[in-house]
Parts: C-alpha cells; sequence; structure tokens
C-alpha cells in the first residue's frame, strides 16, 4: 500500500447546465494536479452541471456508466491517479435521483456514496442514500460523504470505525454558513483521527453564494492547506502513518462504547421532544 502521497482539492466555480464547459475546466484543474504530483484528486459537489439546476436536474442526471464518470476514468487510467466529485446520478425508478459521490482510480469504478442527509430543498430533487461506505485501495481506505454531511458526526464516525484513513468531501457549502464548514472540516479530522479533504465551490449560482475555502486537514485537526476566494487546486502531502500515530494518541475509536452510544441515541429519537 501507498502511504505517503499527494492529495488536492478543486474549487472552481461552474457554468449552470453545461457539461461541456464544465468538464473541460475541471480536466485543466486535475491536469494541473497531475503535475504537481497528486495521486488523489477531489472535486466539488455537483462540479459537472452546477448546483443550482432544479428544474433541469432529470434531463443533466446521468449513471456512473455516462460520459462524465468515464471520460474521468479515462484520465485516471492514463495518469495513474484516483479522482472524485459528485454529480446528478440517475436512479433506478422513474424519476428517481441522487447527489451522488463516486471514487475511480486507475482500474476504473471503485465506488460510491449516495447523500444521505439533504440540504433545504435538496429534501424535493433528490432520494436519500443508506450506507456509509469505505473503499479499499492502494491508498488507503477512503470513505466519501458530501456537502452538509460534514455537519454530521455520525457519518464519519461510521466511516473511521470502519476503517477510513481519509473522508473525501466533495461540496456546494454555503458562504453564509463558512463558520460552520471551518469547524466541522477540523472537528470530523480530530475527533476521528483521520485526513479530511473538503473541495468546495466557489462563486454563485442564481442566489445562492458558496464559501470556497476548500481544504486538506491532517489526522490532528490542523489546517495544512487551504484556498480561500479564488479558483485553484490546493495539493498537500499525507502520510497514512500519522493516522495510526493520531489514533493512539488520542484513542476516541478504541474508548467508544458502542452500545451505550446506540442505546442512548435511540432513546433520543423515539422520544417526543426531539422527533
Amino acid at each position: 500500500m501507498i502511504t505517503k502521497y499527494k492529495v488536492a482539492a478543486v474549487q472552481m466555480t461552474c457554468v449552470l447546465g453545461d457539461k461541456v464547459s464544465n468538464m473541460e475546466k475541471a480536466i485543466v484543474f486535475i491536469k494541473q494536479a497531475i503535475q504537481q504530483g497528486a495521486k488523489l484528486i477531489v472535486l466539488p459537489e455537483l462540479f459537472s452541471t452546477g448546483y443550482s439546476v432544479e428544474e433541469l436536474d432529470e434531463q443533466l442526471a446521468e449513471s456512473l456508466e455516462d460520459e462524465t464518470v468515464t471520460n474521468l476514468i479515462r484520465l485516471a487510467k492514463e495518469h495513474d491517479v484516483y479522482i472524485s466529485g459528485a454529480i446528478i446520478e440517475k436512479g433506478d425508478g422513474e424519476g428517481e435521483l441522487f447527489d451522488t459521490a463516486f471514487l475511480i482510480g486507475p482500474k476504473g469504478l471503485v465506488g460510491k456514496h449516495r447523500k444521505i442527509q439533504l440540504w433545504n430543498g435538496e429534501k424535493t430533487r433528490f432520494s436519500r442514500g443508506d450506507t456509509f461506505s469505505v473503499f479499499n485501495t492502494e491508498i488507503g481506505k477512503i470513505g466519501m460523504q458530501i456537502c452538509y454531511e460534514i455537519g454530521f458526526p455520525e457519518g464519519a464516525r461510521i466511516q473511521a470505525l470502519k476503517g477510513a484513513d481519509l473522508v473525501l468531501y466533495p461540496s456546494a457549502f454555503g458562504l453564509p454558513r463558512l463558520y460552520a464548514w471551518d469547524i466541522a472540516t477540523r472537528s470530523r479530522a480530530l475527533e476521528n483521527g483521520i485526513y479530511v479533504v473538503a473541495a468546495n465551490r466557489m462563486g454563485e449560482d442564481r442566489n445562492v453564494k458558496f464559501a470556497a475555502n476548500s481544504k486538506i486537514i491532517s489526522p490532528k485537526g490542523s489546517v495544512l492547506v487551504t484556498a480561500e476566494e479564488e479558483e485553484k487546486v490546493i495539493l498537500a502531502e499525507i502520510d497514512l502513518d500519522q493516522v495510526k500515530e493520531q489514533k493512539a494518541t488520542i484513542p476516541y475509536l478504541y474508548d467508544l462504547d458502542p452500545i451505550k452510544v446506540i442505546n442512548n441515541f435511540s432513546e433520543c429519537l423515539m422520544s417526543e421532544k426531539n422527533v
């Protein structure tokens, strides 16, 4: 397994509904990251379509076998890299759509994560996923979540308990909640002793302003690099041995009492006050 390598997060604007233009831009950034030695590159949420395309969701939706992911698989194979991002995915049922993160590598599609925690109007756009998966790769065990999910510690904790070394967050996180983004990105890393790679949108889609500030966070919760307010690629070298060291230094996962946590969590969910 490769334990030391560079990861990259792409921060970009998008043209609403223009897959060709957005893909061309994403490929330029991916190639920049590859030229700088990145082994893993993370794109923002709905990078190929833009975020605020509600009336075009069905028209723009794709399967993971369609053009967007296929083109990126070709690029990943050519350059021996891993690429992640999130698109509008067609489900199996009529009109069923998901906000779906994918992970592809030199051998093709590794896996996907369908967004479970949906923000605001997303509840009327997308169906919910149901699994916090972790994928075993030559560059470590990788989990994926999407944007708003970074504010829910349960998902990252589940993936950490499944052995995740890093969790990727393709995002279109809003500017008014930048304070939450700054805290949550660091918190998910520190409390689980994992790397967090959070690639966020910048710019504006109609009335939605994005927070930018893409980040790569160490297992100690320190910000290795951040993008602030510009279109760019950010890179940092990660060392998976630091994941093992941090999990031993502050052994949150080892000292967790899952039975008591589950019992108390279930009690809260069942009480009328918290439903």
